[in-house]
């Protein structure tokens, strides 16, 4: 079970994220879409959509930065690992729940609005399930983990485990010493990761980044405009000219 779970399980769910994503763009491309439903409900979108975007934004900058930036390399630049821990905290925890307050206001919005909720499908229910208890196990690892007084350094399990599995060199006995929450964390994250490409979540690798960088659109008129001369006062209203009438040819 140890070898499926920290071994099997992450080469199958990479070749699929892989694989699946190649596939989707290349047989599913006007599938390749967020379905929004902006049309049918605003108020809530405006609220919720920002707050989930930007917290998974930082999450996923704080796990890149946390699993693949060694402790070495922070200790070598000057950071101590008091600090690291301290900013990793707080901007863990801040970003985790923005993150959870912006999809549960989205849930409740494709919830109680109807046609949102018709546009739902059974994909995006399980998406939203998988999504959520991936979130909850990471929140809480780092929340309650702190709050107990006794957390877990990932930087020296987690992490490690993460990179050797790019080195093609598993280090199973790092993740059995990490937490049972880190564990479940990490086995739900493969699992997103698996059924990622045939969701919504394609998405992400669609962000309009290059909408930063676009030149603005000039619009110029294709005649030059008259300048009218300003007056004062009334205009002058002329009457109506009475039509006239029409004449008809004579007939030979």
């Amino acid at each position: 079970m140890t070898t499926f779970l920290w071994v099997i399980v992450p080469y199958v769910s990479l070749a699929v994220f892989v694989g699946g994503h190649i596939w989707r763009y290349r047989y599913d491309k006007f599938g390749w879409t967020t379905r929004s439903s902006q049309l049918y409900e605003s108020r809530l979108l405006r609220l919720g959509s920002p707050l989930f975007h930007f917290g998974i934004l930082f999450v996923v900058l704080g796990h890149i930065g946390g699993l693949l930036i060694p402790e070495s390399a922070t200790d070598a630049v000057g950071i101590s690992e008091t600090f690291y821990h301290a900013v990793a905290v707080s901007l863990g925890a801040i970003s985790g729940v923005m993150t959870l307050t912006g999809i549960a206001i989205l849930i409740y919005r494709r919830r109680t609005t109807g046609p949102v909720f018709s546009a739902t499908t059974k994909n995006d229910k399980f998406m939203y399930v998988l999504l959520v208890a991936t979130l909850v196990a990471g929140l809480s690892n780092t929340v309650l983990g702190n709050l107990i007084g006794h957390p877990h350094d990932y930087r020296l399990s987690v992490a490690p485990y993460f990179r050797s599995i790019f080195y093609f060199r598993p280090a199973v006995d790092l993740m059995t010493q990490a937490g049972i929450g880190f564990q479940i964390h990490v086995t739900l994250a493969w699992i997103l990761f698996a059924v990622w490409p045939f969701t919504r979540l394609v998405h992400f690798f669609s962000a309009p980044l290059g909408y930063l960088t676009r030149p603005y659109i000039v619009y110029r008129s294709r005649e030059a405009a008259v300048a009218r001369p300003v007056r004062r006062g009334w205009e002058p209203v002329t009457a109506p000219v009475a039509p006239q009438p029409r004449r008809r040819r004579a007939q030979r």
